[in-house]
């Protein structure tokens, strides 16, 4: 449990997690390659800890030190037959990815976590795994994990994804460097693309066209010196603070802004927020920047079409700094929240109702601010986050800027993503 109280102030220079979806690929592309893959500053949160565990079950050795990791690497074809279950705790990420890693191995594989992992739907995975012919089964036959797939040869594929999941996508993808052709995948709209960019890096032969991506078997990848940039999603919390709360100024260094996930900098800017890159450059391929955040006189806006998937992970906290906005705003076309880790439109909405926000929950977003002739003041309120990590930060950011006291009570959940983000939030408030 996290007590937070009304702050001023927030001054000072800070660093962030490393990309929570780049260390993931990392590991399980190191996995894959030829030799030795050096990971710095790799995220150590719960969720990235469950994919090495993965990896180290199917016999990839991994040395950590600090936030440096060593994959040495088996190949393509290396990985052994986990002797039990794979567990990927709470990380749907790990689950998708790595089923089709596993599709197109010679062995049988069985995946399962906790409780809301188990509850989050696979099909969406299945179906073009079932396509390029594995043989991908759900135990509970409900279409969610533990999942059993039994590997077989592959046939490449051009899929059309009904949404825009860069889990789908990458889950096909790398199911296409087992199959018997060249695999594509068609987007409705382009979804991030780390997958593509670390596939490239470790010598796959892919190429992109508007919102498709085709992948070439390889006959092998190599291993890669892969730095981690600050995760964006992470400094979303600390951005939307620094904004909504006054006298506020943050240096956020080396931050990924890649493109395919920058979105909330873009609706920040659009809002009349005040951000500066700083030292901009590309490290492994990922564009990286440092962003200096002040406070902001905001007004409303609309969010919805193309934008969202560059931004679906930030949407609750964007959310909250909508309620600082002078005037309505309206986010749509994001029903993808609704089957995250909890509903988080649910969870949003009420939790920031609970602190005298006026927000509307529709069936695929929010409407902010829409009767308020005039920004309504937060207060605090307890508030329950269902085990949910960005849920959890996002009311943290809230309580520094609500009237009283706002009380986390499963504050703990944030260690899936954000291992010290208490700890970090505490010392700006310190300044």
């Amino acid at each position: 449990m996290k007590r937070l109280k009304k702050q001023t102030g927030l001054l000072g220079t800070l660093t962030v997690p490393g990309d929570k979806s780049i260390s993931h690929r990392a590991v399980m592309l190191g996995a894959l390659a030829e030799g030795d893959t050096i990971i710095q500053g790799f995220l150590k949160g719960a969720d990235c800890l469950s994919t090495i565990d993965c990896f180290r079950q199917m016999g990839i050795h991994i040395e950590e030190t600090g936030d440096t990791l060593v994959v040495h690497g088996k190949g393509l074809h290396g990985l052994q037959a986990p002797t039990g279950t794979l567990d990927v705790g709470n990380s749907g990420t790990t689950t998708r990815l790595i089923s089709g890693i596993l599709a197109g191995q010679n062995f049988v594989s069985t995946l399962s976590g906790d409780a809301s992992l188990n509850s989050r739907p696979m099909k969406r995975i299945m179906s073009p795994l079932s396509m390029m012919g594995a043989d991908i089964q759900s135990k509970n036959k409900d279409n969610c994990a533990p999942l059993t797939i039994k590997g077989a040869p592959l046939r490449g594929i051009h899929y059309t994804s009904p949404v825009a999941s860069a889990q789908v996508k990458s889950c096909v993808l790398l199911a296409g460097l087992y199959a018997d052709g060249q695999t594509s995948v068609t987007e409705p709209a382009l979804s991030r693309d780390h997958t593509e960019r670390m596939l490239r890096a470790f010598g796959a032969d892919l190429q992109t066209q508007g919102t498709t991506c085709t992948i070439t078997p390889p006959k092998r990848l190599y291993g890669q010196h892969i730095q981690v940039p600050g995760d964006i999603s992470s400094a979303a919390f600390f951005i939307v603070a620094a904004l909504i709360t006054p006298d506020s100024c943050l240096l956020i260094k080396n931050v990924g802004i890649n493109p395919t996930r920058s979105g909330i900098l873009t609706v920040c800017k659009q809002m009349g927020a005040n951000i500066t890159f700083q030292n901009l450059r590309e490290e492994g391929g990922e564009p990286v920047a440092d962003l200096l955040v002040k406070s902001s006189r905001l007004h409303g806006t609309v969010i919805e079409g193309d934008i969202i998937p560059s931004l679906i992970d930030e949407l609750p906290v964007i959310a909250l700094l909508c309620c600082f906005a002078e005037g309505e705003t309206v986010i749509r076309d994001a029903a993808e929240l609704r089957i995250k880790e909890s509903d988080r439109i649910a969870l949003v909405s009420q939790n920031l109702a609970a602190m005298g926000a006026d927000i509307l929950p529709t069936e695929d977003g929010f409407i902010i601010n829409r009767h308020s002739q005039k920004i309504p003041p937060l207060h605090g309120a307890s508030i329950h986050c269902a085990m949910d990590h960005r849920i959890a930060m996002t009311f943290a950011v809230a309580g520094l800027s609500a009237d009283g006291e706002t009380i986390i009570t499963d504050s703990h959940c944030v260690d899936v993503s954000y291992p010290g983000f208490f700890e970090q939030l505490k010392q700006l408030c310190l300044k």
